[in-house]
Parts: structure tokens; sequence; C-alpha cells
């Protein structure tokens, strides 16, 4: 009897089982489908005698719900299991994506700051946008010094009648030696502590962008303001620098100079680590290489500053980063630093 069939495929509904999504699928196929169980109790139900026929009907509709829910249930139970797997990031992007890495002149400073905070200095920071006052009036530039000119800077605003007011993008962090100068003192001139600062930084400069020179750069400069500094402290301080830097067999050379804010004043050169001083292409056969600028600092720019010049002295220095980067990884070219090619900085990947 087709009540008896009806009956017979309730329980096997009631129990169904399957070991994967395939089997859900098979499933579907043999109770749902138009050549299914199901289908086949409805072309019976035509033969079904009238008093029947509402009762088999209730029937007929009992299983087909039941099996709908019983199949829909493993789907789902298969469809959880999936989506739960650890092995699979649901937020991963669809195409793989390559490990950054830092750029060689975040790697650079980073390292000069290391070493240079290793020794005792702290970081200071300061606008890249800047007044005259601390770009150069602080660091002993003359209002008609031929520097100003020498420097290519980038005005803002100008005020022909007071300098003073221009505002400007850094040519130099100099400028952050004057603003923690300035702030560094009492009344009458006494430091509240001694000054050992570096300042990293970018600066600009009205340039035509080559690949020897930018219109922007990064320098760290360094100031130590105290009684009783010596040039031998700042030759010992840019020693211990340049070999940490270079490695332990560096040695330097210091040629007189002339800076506005130092005197005396001093380039500073390295040896060749290439050729070891003897001479190559890198260092133009002369067995040295020029890494930067220092020099005592210069008493007007301390009493411009509001210290006591007869109290205190101290020395500064300053290098660009792109050069000692260019020193370390031989770029050719400045213009890589901030082309942001990415076949350029996955050279770097490791540093």
């Amino acid at each position: 009897m087709i009540l008896d069939r009806i009956e017979q495929l309730i329980q096997e509904v009631q129990n169904l089982k399957a070991a994967n999504e395939q089997d859900v699928e098979q499933l579907r196929l043999k109770y749902l489908s138009r050549k299914g169980e199901i289908s086949q109790l409805m072309n019976d139900f035509r033969e079904v005698a009238a008093e029947q026929k509402k009762e088999v009907g209730m029937k007929i509709n009992q299983l087909k719900q039941m099996a709908t829910e019983q199949i829909n249930l493993l789907r789902e139970t298969f469809a959880a299991q999936e989506t739960s797997d650890e092995s699979i990031d649901l937020t991963r992007t669809p195409y793989p994506i390559r490990l950054g890495t830092r750029h060689p002149l975040s790697i650079v400073t980073n390292e000069i700051i290391d070493i240079f905070t290793r020794m005792g200095f702290v970081l200071a920071d300061g606008p890249e946008v800047e007044d005259d006052l601390h770009v150069f009036t602080k660091m002993n530039f003359a209002a008609d010094h031929p520097a100003r000119d020498m420097q290519d800077t980038f005005f803002v605003s100008q005020h022909p009648n007071d300098v003073t007011k221009n505002i400007l993008l850094r040519s130099h962090t100099s400028s952050v030696q004057a603003r923690v100068m300035e702030h560094m003192h009492t009344a009458d001139g006494k430091l509240t502590e001694p000054i050992r600062v570096i300042c990293p930084g970018r600066v600009y400069r009205n340039e035509a962008i080559t690949a020897r020179a930018h219109c922007f750069f990064h320098q760290v400069e360094g100031l130590y303001i105290d009684k009783d500094v010596s040039f031998t402290d700042l030759k010992q301080v840019l020693l211990s620098f340049a070999r940490e830097m270079f490695g332990p067999d560096t040695k330097i050379r210091l040629r007189p100079s002339y800076f506005p804010f130092t005197e005396p004043s001093a380039e500073m050169d390295i040896s060749c680590f290439i050729c070891g001083g003897e001479g190559c292409g890198f260092c133009k056969h002369t067995g040295w290489v020029e890494i930067l600028g220092c020099g005592m600092v210069d008493p007007n720019v301390l009493e411009l500053c509001g210290i006591d010049s007869k109290i205190y002295n101290g020395y500064a220095f300053g290098m660009g980063v792109e050069r000692i980067t260019n020193l370390k990884y031989r770029v050719s070219d400045l213009r890589m630093f901030s082309e942001n090619d990415t076949r350029f900085l996955q050279e770097f990947q490791s540093a």
C-alpha cells in the first residue's frame, strides 16, 4: 500500500547520513528530484481511492517537508565545517602580496640615530615650514649674507623690509638646534642642563633634480653644548661614529672649511672602505671620501639663542643621509630614493 511506502520513506529520511557534500547531493536527487521517490509517490497518488486522498496527501507533504529540512541541515553542516577550517583565511586577498621592506633612507637614518643615542645624544625635532629667525638669523647668517642665496631657499612668504618675518621650507635642520638652545637656558643665559641632541629630518633647497642632486633630501645634525667642550671631543665622537658605521678600521681626516654657524669649521673625510685607502674609482683615487661637515659652535650663535658664550661652548656636525646611504649601498641615482620603484626597494628586503 502507498501509506506503508510513505512510512518507510519517513523512517529513511529521519536517519539520513552523509560523509560529504557529494553524498548530500545524491540524497537530494534520490528523494527530491523529478525522478525521485517523492515525485513517484505523487504519480501514484492519482490511483488512490477518494476516501484516502486526504490522508495520503498529508503524509506525502509531511515526507517532502521532512526530506527538504534534513537535506538542508546536512548541507549547512558541511558548509560550516569548511568555513571553520583554520587553514583558510577568508580575509586574504585573492592574489599573493609581496612583503614590504623599510626604505633604505629609513634603514640608514635609524642606524645613525642608534649610534649617536648610544653615545648619549637624544632626539630633537622641529617644523619643516620654518621662519627665517630660526633657519638663518639665529644661525649667524647676516641679513645680507651671501649664504642666504647659496642655500637656494624655497620661500613661502617674504617680507623685504624685515627678513626675520620670512616663512620658508627649512634648508637645514640647524633650525631645530636653534629651537632647542632657546628653550634650554635661564634668563641669565645659564643652561638648565647640558645640550646633547641629534636632529634628523627632511630639508628643501631649490635645486634642479638630477642623478646627483634633488630639491629635497634628509639630514642628521648633532649639537653638544656644555662647559669646556673641545675640538678633540668632536673628533673623538666623529671617529667613533665612522667606525661604527663603516667598520673598525675606518680612519678620518678633518679639512678646514667654512660655515656661518661654526668657528673653526671642518669637512670630514673617511678612508675609502672599498680600496682601504689605496685609491680607486669610487674615491677618485684619493683614498678618501667626504661624508659630513662639523665645527665648534660660533659664540655668536650661542648669544643669539640666549646662552652665555663666556661660560659655555660646544660643537655641531651635520651629514646628508642620502650621502651616507650612497656610500653604504652605492646607489648611483638620487632620484631612485623618491620614485617608489618597488624593484629598487625589494633590494633592501633583508637589510
